[in-house]
């Protein structure tokens, strides 16, 4: 795969592209540098999802050879980097942290997207449609989720499947009832009762401290049988299948959480602070939603976020997780 990150040359071109996008993550390095080059792999993978045209643009800079802009910047330590929004510093990050590096570049990537994203009425202030920041110190890891290995048990075919619910998109329940009307189903619904199982193994070992469920039952007008958002989730960690029903009431679950109506949010979304230390090394949730909110017989799921940290990939060699210690 060709990358995509753009490799400086000269403070023309640098300026230049600040000018022509909106967002400029800027790795300030130096073949020298130890750190430098372990965290370049995670720069790169960084680079390879969320670059996008004339919004995001990844850059590499090598202060001996750019000295003109490493003294501009007032580039002290390898490696730094520098995040310019609209051409202004947005934030700057010294030493080779992988965590803070993907928080911040992932949730100004989220604003970003949240701006550029015209069909859905996002408003100019550049914000997802998510409310709130992300938990000190960890990032949007959803990416991390094997999209081939997704299960979903106990779905209604005639809506979405289950790669909708891990979309980053804003829902179309979202843009009131005529908007989502005329949409594909971008949610799932259950089928012959409330319950769903849900199964979501991950590309590495992650630690998960929250998880993001959005749901958004439309009003009860003439049609009574709307669906209700989840109330009891039960999760369980590190299962190398997806669980059966019967077998899930069977296992004690490592979380089990009840929903009420102040948990949710005015973008539908309720934000479940996990038992941490519960989930230090995981390589796959499942969900159970064993009921609904209410009276009615479906419940109705429209995107879930996984919020933590990476740590090793599974199959492409070790990926360690570093700090910014000096040296390798």
């Amino acid at each position: 795969m060709m990358s995509k990150t753009v490799i400086i040359n000269s403070l023309g071109q640098f300026e230049g592209l600040l000018k022509s996008s909106r967002i400029v993550v800027t790795d300030f390095h130096a073949v020298w540098c130890g750190p430098c080059k372990t965290i370049a792999p995670i720069f790169e993978q960084l680079s390879q999802q969320l670059s996008r045209p004339n919004l995001i643009t990844f850059v590499k800079v090598d202060v001996d050879q750019q000295k003109e802009i490493a003294s501009k910047y007032g580039i002290t330590a390898m490696p730094t980097f520098m995040i310019f929004k609209q051409g202004k510093v947005e934030e700057k990050i010294q030493g080779a942290d992988p965590r803070k590096l993907q928080a911040v570049i992932k949730k100004l990537a989220a604003e970003a997207d949240g701006s550029s994203s015209s069909g859905f009425g996002a408003s100019g202030s550049g914000s997802s449609w998510r409310k709130g920041d992300l938990p000190r110190g960890y990032g949007d890891i959803t990416d991390q989720i094997e999209v081939k290995g997704l299960e979903l048990l106990n779905a209604d075919s005639e809506f979405g499947s289950v790669r909708v619910l891990i979309d980053g998109a804003k829902p179309t329940g979202l843009s009131g009832g005529k908007a989502a009307a005329s949409k594909e189903k971008d949610w799932v619904e259950s089928d012959t009762d409330e319950q769903l199982m849900m199964f979501m193994p991950f590309q590495s070992t992650l630690k998960v401290h929250t998880i993001q469920i959005t749901s958004l039952p439309p009003k009860a007008e003439e049609d009574d049988e709307v669906p209700m958002r989840p109330k009891t989730v039960q999760i369980y960690p590190n299962r190398a299948h997806i669980l059966g029903f019967e077998e899930a009431e069977d296992i004690p679950a490592t979380q089990s959480i009840t929903l009420s109506e102040k948990d949710w949010d005015e973008t539908g979304t309720a934000t479940i602070p996990l038992r941490f230390v519960k989930f230090q090394n995981v390589t796959s949730l499942v969900f159970f939603i064993v009921d609904g909110d209410g009276e009615g017989e479906r419940v109705r799921i429209d995107r879930i976020r996984i919020i933590g940290e990476t740590g090793e990939k599974r199959e492409m060699g070790k990926l360690e997780k570093i700090g910014d210690e000096p040296g390798e």
